[in-house]
């Protein structure tokens, strides 16, 4: 089955479907998601991508993130795919959305309208997916914080971007 992102305005309004590859060979404008996980400690759950991704393979970042199909609400997209890629799923609350675009190398463009959704989860992580994550880890926002001063290259460009333009919504947690 041929993966279609939704094309999308700079209002998040529907203007048409495109084939996933093609959309961040062209930068076409899509709707996204970004989920970031939060457990009591107040450690972020982060991701390591598969290196066999077709692009940012190896580099770290948020939960999960995604796109809906055509027809899925952003919600139950990311319920979705938060469990084919962790193997559990928990309440999620959307707290902002943002556009971005950058070059994430190889010709491709990530263009985003990013839905960003935060979740508390406690639980055991039974069965990462390996075709999605290569690693997977819970770090403080203090220890992220240094991390990603220290080393930017290490995390995905959109990880980068919500990090730094949202750092005071997760501050609350």
């Amino acid at each position: 089955m041929e993966e279609k992102v939704i094309l999308v305005n700079e209002f998040d309004e529907p203007i048409g479907l495109q084939e996933k590859l093609a959309a961040h060979r062209q930068g076409l404008l899509h709707r996204a998601f970004s989920i970031f996980i939060f457990n009591k400690e107040g450690k972020t759950l982060l991701q390591q991508r598969s290196l066999t991704k077709y692009h940012s393979g190896g580099l770290w970042t948020n939960a999960c993130c995604s796109h809906p199909r055509d027809g899925e609400t952003i919600q139950a997209a990311a319920q979705r795919r938060l469990k084919e890629e962790f193997g559990f799923q928990c309440p999620l609350n959307e707290v902002f959305s943002f556009i971005y675009k950058a070059d994430v190398g190889g010709g491709l463009f990530e263009h985003e309208f990013d839905h960003v959704l935060f979740g508390s989860y406690d639980g055991a992580i039974a069965a990462p997916n390996p075709e999605e994550i290569e690693s997977y880890r819970w770090v403080t926002m203090q220890a992220l914080e240094k991390e990603l001063e220290q080393h930017p290259e290490r995390f995905t460009t959109w990880f980068r971007i919500i990090f730094a333009e949202n750092r005071a919504y997760m501050s609350r947690f």
